[in-house]
C-alpha cells in the first residue's frame, strides 16, 4: 500500500512539474528577455512542505494558472525536496543553493519571487488560501509596485 501511494504521489508531482516549469535560471532569462515576460521564481519543498504542495496542487496545476502563466510568466521552480527518493541531481541541487542566497536567504517556503527580465525582484509573496483566480490578481498586484 506504502508503494502505490508514493508512486501515486511521486506521478501527481511529475505531472505539476510536466508545466513549463523550468530550472535553468539563464534560459528562463532569454526566454523572458526573449518573450517581453517576467519570471516567476518559486521556491518549494515538494516533498514536506505543506502549503508547497498546496500552491502546487490548487493554484500551480489549476487551468486559470495556466492559461495565465503561458502569456505573462515565464517560470522557475527550485525545489528544495528532503526525503532521499525525491533528491534532484548534484548540479540543480546547487544552482537552487545559489538562487536561494540570492533571492531566499531567510529561507522562506513557499517563496514566489516576481522577477524582472534581468532577474531584479519585482515584488515577494507566500502561500495565500485562495482560489486561482484571485492569486493570479495577488501576482498582478506585484506587478504595478
Amino acid at each position: 500500500m506504502k508503494k502505490i501511494l508514493l508512486f501515486l504521489f511521486l506521478l501527481t508531482t511529475t505531472l505539476g512539474f510536466s508545466q513549463n516549469w523550468k530550472t535553468n535560471f539563464e534560459e528562463a532569462k532569454s526566454v523572458a528577455s526573449a518573450d517581453n515576460k517576467n519570471i516567476l521564481l518559486v521556491f518549494s519543498g515538494s516533498d514536506w512542505c505543506g502549503p508547497c504542495i498546496k500552491l502546487d496542487k490548487y493554484i500551480w496545476q489549476s487551468d486559470a494558472f495556466k492559461k495565465e502563466s503561458a502569456k505573462k510568466w515565464v517560470l522557475v521552480r527550485a525545489d528544495f525536496p528532503k526525503k532521499k527518493a525525491n533528491q534532484l541531481s548534484d548540479e540543480l541541487t546547487s544552482t537552487n543553493k545559489i538562487l536561494a542566497e540570492k533571492y531566499n536567504k531567510e529561507g522562506n517556503f513557499p517563496l514566489v519571487v516576481l522577477l524582472d527580465s534581468n532577474g531584479k525582484v519585482i515584488g515577494k509573496t507566500g502561500y495565500a488560501n485562495v482560489e486561482p483566480e484571485d492569486y493570479i490578481a495577488i501576482l498582478h498586484s506585484l506587478e504595478k509596485k
